[in-house]
């Protein structure tokens, strides 16, 4: 895939330079390797940046979410936008689109802790450690007889992404039986089986737990509505680690109200921060936390790892990884 119409031959005898607007600091040995490559560097706190006569002349913007007060249009050589997120729902699409700019994202950069906190909120509700820790900081001795064994389980994922392929992967080991749901049902590495999107009510009344890793997109806004949740075992386990607009708060919240889940582990939310006054802040059977499933100490070197590559990619005029299929939203 070609880049740009600019040869890079000149940049190699150091006579161009490709600048590029980063809204983060990844430190003095690291920006210096990248300089290495021939970049020249602006370096603008991703809170407080908005469009300057300096930026006039970036050919490329590394950052995750700078666009609330950063206007692009105006960055008229801008070609390509690195996220340091996996998801895209903060990206200008329709801009980006419009200005014929290149937008590649950090799939896996987070997948193996996304993965890791799956396992554990499943296994939370399933040996009740919240119960249990309440009953420690109460200091009553008390045994509880209702802990489940996820040996056995049918977890479906709905998106069988990168993430979605750590967690699978983790989850064989317990010998629990995954299953997923994509588009058209392809086959995913550590998956039993793949259904089509179109069989999703199916999947939904056949699994113990399901779990949310699909892209947002407006095909996938409030995808878990009253409906679906009815198709829902009673005793279903749910989790949700891609975006909080897959699923009608209102609807889960009124759903639950009746009786219904054994638990619900949410990572993120419609919006966020979770206002203090939501119910599920208070729901017996919900875990809340806050946009912190991602977060490992390996996240700046594995997101950092990505950038670098790609940055070496662009200047050599070789393909990217994680280009974005803009027409799709994802």
């Amino acid at each position: 895939m070609e880049i740009l119409s600019t040869s890079r031959t000149e940049l190699k005898k150091g006579v161009l330079n490709l600048k590029a607007l980063f809204t983060y600091d990844y430190g003095q040995e690291k920006m210096d390797s990248i300089r290495a490559l021939g970049y020249e560097l602006l370096v603008v706190d991703e809170k407080n940046v908005t469009y300057s006569e300096e930026m006039q002349d970036v050919e490329v913007l590394v950052c995750y979410n700078p666009f609330r007060s950063l206007d692009i249009k105006k960055m008229r050589d801008l070609k390509w936008i690195q996220l340091s997120s996996i998801g895209i729902d903060q990206a200008p699409v329709d801009v980006i689109k419009e200005q014929g700019m290149i937008l590649t994202n950090n799939k896996g950069g987070y997948s193996i802790p996304m993965g890791e906190w799956v396992v554990l909120k499943i296994l939370e509700i399933y040996k009740q450690t919240h119960q249990l820790y309440e009953q420690q900081q109460l200091k009553t001795w008390k045994m509880r007889t209702g802990l489940l064994e996820l040996y056995g389980k049918k977890v479906a994922f709905i998106g069988t992404g990168s993430i979605a392929v750590e967690s699978a992967k983790r989850l064989r080991g317990f010998e629990a039986k995954v299953i997923g749901v994509n588009t058209e049902g392809t086959e995913a590495p550590y998956f039993e089986q793949c259904y089509p999107v179109r069989e999703l009510e199916e999947v939904l009344k056949i699994s113990d737990v399901v779990v949310l890793t699909i892209p947002y997109t407006k095909e996938t806004h409030h995808l878990i509505n009253e409906v679906r949740l009815k198709e829902m075992k009673k005793d279903a386990v749910l989790i949700n680690v891609s975006r909080g607009s897959i699923i009608d708060e209102k609807a889960l919240i009124k759903h639950m109200q009746e009786g219904n889940l054994l638990g619900v582990a949410l990572d993120v939310f419609e919006e966020e921060p979770l206002w203090e006054e939501s119910p599920l802040w208070k729901l017996d059977n919900v875990i809340v936390t806050p946009h912190n499933s991602w977060i490992s100490e390996m996240r700046n070197e594995r997101r950092f790892s990505l950038i670098y590559e790609n940055l070496k990619r662009y200047s050599e005029e070789n393909e990217l990884v994680n280009v974005l299929n803009l027409a799709k939203g994802y």
